[in-house]
């Protein structure tokens, strides 16, 4: 897929011809004029909207200007939203449509490893509140997902890192042939759109057993409790990927310890993330991560879903009260 061909492939899906492209600064320099000209010639109005980079743009504020912005065009119901970027703008704009006139259709494409593998799959779509990481959200699945792997190649090391997060992730919880090939980076480097296609397949299948997220599909946030709380309490200065990856590596831990992995196990988790050479130091207090966790969307109540591995490969989910939660922080 070449992001020249956007154009075509959203003409038939789409009734109207009014489309708003939703991106943020730093891809508006490198990709905006090539959407917006795919798409011009197939004889869409587009209109865009940008915003500054970074998770600080995913909040209440921004949405409401997004949604205000598609009223004054205005955006109808046969018209759409692309979401041009990594997972916030794909986040805020898949909110934006889910709630803009009760819903409009999404285009997904994604500039970002992460996105690509993860946020632009499946059809989560939120905002930020200032209790916590993606409070305020909805399903909304994506009339179509285009990813040109060609436009991670201009990534910087720190954002493809990101992503080798949630790649890594998919091994330890679904594939570990994927894991086994991620130990050789010059090979992995090589194989993105491989790597791109088996992540994407591992989360289509979560998602078509479990789309609203109440079963299965909970595995898919291996690392993802503990990593919202160290990027809440860093006020998001610690990237998604990172803290995932800061997450990972503290479940793989706890897991050892009580017995639900072993260590050998817990230890490749580790291995594989210093090879990627995250940083997996946590420098919050383990209170102030569960007072974080505490307000966590997953939590129910009196007790909390946590994902825990077996071994490579295989990962359950693991039912703990909130005082349990707690004691084995």
């Amino acid at each position: 897929m070449r992001l020249e061909g956007l154009g075509r492939a959203v003409r038939p899906l789409i009734r109207g011809n009014s489309l708003t492209v939703v991106t943020d600064e730093n891809v508006a320099d490198l990709y905006l004029n090539r959407c917006i000209q795919s798409l011009k010639c197939e004889g869409f109005d587009v209109y865009t909207f940008v915003i500054p980079p970074g998770e600080e743009s995913k909040n209440g504020k921004t949405y409401l200007e997004l949604v205000n912005y598609l009223a004054e065009i205005p955006l109808t119901r046969a018209d759409a939203l692309v979401a041009l970027g990594g997972g916030v703008v794909g986040d805020l704009t898949g909110f934006a449509a889910a709630t803009y006139l009760r819903g409009i259709p999404v285009i997904q494409v994604p500039t970002t490893l992460l996105a690509a593998v993860d946020s632009s799959v499946g059809g989560k779509t939120a905002i930020n509140l200032p209790a916590g990481k993606n409070l305020a959200g909805a399903f909304h699945q994506p009339a179509l997902i285009w990813c040109d792997a060609s436009l991670l190649e201009s990534l910087p090391d720190h954002i493809y890192q990101d992503g080798m997060a949630e790649v890594i992730k998919y091994g330890v919880i679904a594939d570990a042939g994927l894991f086994e090939l991620l130990k050789d980076r010059e090979k992995a480097k090589n194989c993105t759109g491989e790597i791109i296609d088996r992540c994407v397949r591992i989360k289509k299948k979560f998602v078509e057993e479990d789309e609203f997220d109440t079963g299965v599909r909970q595995l898919l946030n291996f690392g993802h409790t503990i990593g919202h709380a160290v990027e809440k309490a860093s006020d998001f200065a610690v990237s998604h990927g990172s803290a995932v990856a800061k997450g990972m590596a503290m479940m793989a831990e706890i897991s050892a310890r009580q017995n639900w992995c072993s260590s050998q196990t817990a230890s490749c988790i580790r291995q594989l993330l210093d090879l990627y050479e995250f940083d997996l130091t946590i420098t919050q207090s383990k209170e102030e991560l569960y007072d974080i966790m505490m307000a966590d969307k997953k939590r129910k109540g009196g007790y909390i879903d946590i994902v825990v591995p077996e071994k490579i490969g295989t990962c359950r989910l693991q039912r703990l009260t909130t005082e349990e939660l707690g004691d084995i922080l």
